[in-house]
């Protein structure tokens, strides 16, 4: 398997699964489960019967924002996605962002020609200037700074973030995880962090009646590109000392630390010293999770169906293994599984 894996464009989840039939939730989307290279086929309500008393879901409480804003640079129409906001350590207050353009669908491309110095005019009067590209890997995403608060204009004009494989812009409400808890400061995640949307309060309440935990933790995520294979920017994250110490006592039991969503692993590893302990720690984060470093905390993961970026996938083998990561990705292509945020999810378990 491989990165060049492509995925039909029918098996595109294009809506919702609460938007496909009357009387349906957001639960209403098939698990693939994965204990090594054995496979089943279960719906996502089936989760409390496929953990244990004792296991432990780690999820992120980074409420989704509405990141995409219309401007203009000079006369013509760009599509800003703000993605992550600096502070007096990287950037001074400003914001990485990527200027796109409109492709006629609805939806945006890839905008060339984006330099230092170009100005963006934004509704209701502010004015982005783009100062320098983020990092030396390329020039999608810049510093950029604002002549007025970002997150008001968000707020006022903002949507979220949309790609082409999906039918219509969608409310806000529809990227929020029932986890999602608002930020202080106004911060959050550029895109939803998808592996929670299935989970709705019901069945957030049968699996405490059947002895699983959660153990909160928050990563504020910034924006992927689906043109370009990229390593993860640097990301802000928080774990609690409550979650740190929930987590560590279930590492000493019998119980199983399950991650849902990778953003929930690069939070909780990044939090984990060498000894596998996990500590209170909130900040910045550039780990990279690979098979050769490894996982020291997660024992199993629960994660969208997403075409593999590289990173992805060598967190994915770092968990499972390369042979249960191939035959989980096989058995979704073979079974037509629905990928992508609205579609179906992968759960990754020890053998």
């Amino acid at each position: 398997m491989t990165t060049v894996l492509r995925v039909p464009e029918e098996l595109s989840a294009r809506v919702p699964a609460e938007q496909r039939g009357p009387g349906l939730d957001r639960d209403a989307v098939r698990l693939l489960v994965s204990r090594g290279t054995a496979v089943s086929h279960h719906a996502f309500a089936e989760l409390p019967c496929l953990l244990r008393a004792g296991d432990l879901l780690v999820v992120n409480t980074s409420p989704t924002l509405a990141a995409a804003v219309d401007g203009r640079v000079g006369h013509a129409r760009v599509v800003v996605h703000f993605s992550t906001r600096g502070d007096e350590v990287r950037g001074d207050g400003r914001w990485a962002v990527e200027l796109r353009e409109p492709d006629g669908k609805g939806t945006t491309r890839a905008r060339a020609g984006t330099r230092a110095g170009t100005g963006v005019r934004l509704p209701g009067g502010g004015r982005l200037v783009l100062e320098e590209p983020l990092s030396e890997r390329g020039e999608r995403l810049w510093w950029a700074r604002a002549s007025t608060d970002v997150h008001g204009v968000l707020r006022e004009y903002g949507r979220p973030i949309r790609y082409s494989y999906t039918e219509r812009d969608q409310p806000l409400s529809v990227y929020q995880t029932v986890f999602a808890l608002p930020s202080a400061d106004g911060a959050g995640s550029a895109e939803m962090p998808s592996a929670a949307r299935p989970f709705t309060a019901r069945l957030v309440a049968e699996l405490v009646s059947r002895g699983v935990q959660f153990a909160p933790i928050t990563l504020h995520t910034g924006v992927s590109s689906a043109e370009a294979y990229e390593p993860p920017y640097a990301e802000r994250f928080a774990v609690p000392e409550a979650s740190a110490r929930l987590i560590n006592n279930v590492r000493a039991g019998e119980g199983r630390v399950v991650a849902v969503g990778t953003t929930a692993v690069r939070a909780v590893e990044s939090a984990a010293g060498s000894d596998g302990v996990v500590r209170a720690a909130e900040g910045w984060t550039e780990l990279v999770v690979t098979p050769r470093r490894g996982v020291r905390v997660v024992d199993g993961l629960l994660t969208g169906l997403h075409e593999p970026e590289a990173s992805h996938l060598l967190m994915l083998e770092a968990v499972a293994g390369r042979p249960a990561v191939d035959l989980g990705y096989e058995e979704a292509l073979r079974a037509l599984y629905l990928w992508h945020e609205f579609g179906d999810v992968h759960l990754i378990l020890p053998q």
